[in-house]
């Protein structure tokens, strides 16, 4: 279908190189495209739908979005309420989205929506939805603290009629593809952060090499040269536990518990390296000028999007089993 055929390891090295990206926004778009709308496709759509939507996405001449998250239903992705009626050979659409990554552009939906009334798990389904459909309303891109060159829409839907054969996979089998699916959204989303946080770390050294204060330059302060020392100590033991996790996923074990904290790491430490290194760029930081301002905005998502730290903890938990049994 116009890919490459390449294992899940080359996905991550091109997100570690999409670090070097000056914003979070670019890379954010581009695993969207290759990551989060087209896994579940690649693995259980028919070979028509795939011609249909999933090559013109690898060559780029489509812009896909993933249709998940609502109001009501962010992480908690078995409470949405989206609904797909069977009518015939056709679904009919209604509900709404939010959070819709490149949602203002995408030609086509990977969209989640209840298509049974049965228990939560098992009553919904992947539909490949044409975004030009009558019925589909794109009510505004909506304005964020980060990754601003990423737009991100609230769509609706009303009476969206789409045929049946656009279904992926099985019916009733969407929460289940959703799900597999996340463990690679969440290791792109670490691979990106590494080489960023890198880079933010070597230029706040540059910039306290050559900054002076009370005679000398900032990094000459035991304070500073140790905390950074000590943030490029954490950067690369989350790059090892990527790498390992990485490492099993390629062989076919689950690596939902580490996946899970490898997610939690990153945005955790996301979150303290850009705050550490802008304290060191004083005023300047504080300026929209920098790169660790602009990073300081844009990671805040990490912990937030693909799932929060406090459901990373949950997953976490459940493996380790501490929770109480229900």
């Amino acid at each position: 279908y116009g890919g490459m055929g390449l294992d899940f390891s080359y996905n991550i090295a091109v997100a570690e190189e999409l670090g070097n990206i000056r914003c979070g926004g670019i890379p954010l778009a581009i695993g969207v495209q290759i990551g989060m709308s087209t896994p579940a496709l690649t693995r259980f759509g028919s070979d028509e739908l795939k011609k249909q939507f999933l090559a013109p996405t690898i060559a780029g001449d489509f812009v896909a979005s993933l249709g998940i998250s609502e109001v009501e239903a962010g992480s908690d992705v078995a409470s949405i309420k989206t609904t797909a009626e069977r009518k015939g050979d056709e679904y009919i659409i209604n509900g709404s989205k939010m959070w819709i990554t490149s949602g203002c552009q995408a030609d086509w939906m990977c969209l989640l929506a209840n298509t049974s009334k049965g228990p939560p798990h098992r009553n919904k389904s992947l539909i490949c939805l044409p975004m030009n459909l009558p019925g589909i309303h794109i009510t505004k891109k909506i304005d964020k603290l980060g990754m601003r060159s990423s737009d991100t829409a609230q769509i609706f839907f009303e009476n969206v009629r789409v045929p049946s054969k656009n279904v992926i996979g099985e019916e009733g089998m969407g929460f289940t593809y959703q799900m597999l699916q996340f463990q690679e959204e969440r290791l792109w989303g670490v691979a990106t952060v590494l080489t960023a946080l890198e880079n933010i770390i070597q230029e706040t050294i540059d910039y306290t090499r050559q900054r002076k204060a009370f005679g000398q330059p900032v990094l000459h302060n035991q304070a500073v040269h140790f905390r950074l020392a000590e943030l490029a100590t954490e950067v690369e033991l989350l790059r090892s536990l990527l790498y390992r996790t990485l490492a099993l996923y390629l062989e076919g074990s689950d690596v939902t518990k580490l996946a899970s904290m490898a997610k939690l790491k990153a945005g955790r430490l996301a979150r303290e390296v850009t705050d550490s290194c802008l304290q060191f760029w004083g005023g300047m930081g504080f300026s929209s000028e920098v790169l660790v301002s602009r990073f300081y905005r844009d990671f805040r998502l990490t912990s937030i999007g693909g799932g929060t730290d406090e459901i990373m903890l949950s997953i976490i938990c459940k493996y380790m089993e501490t929770l109480p049994k229900k």
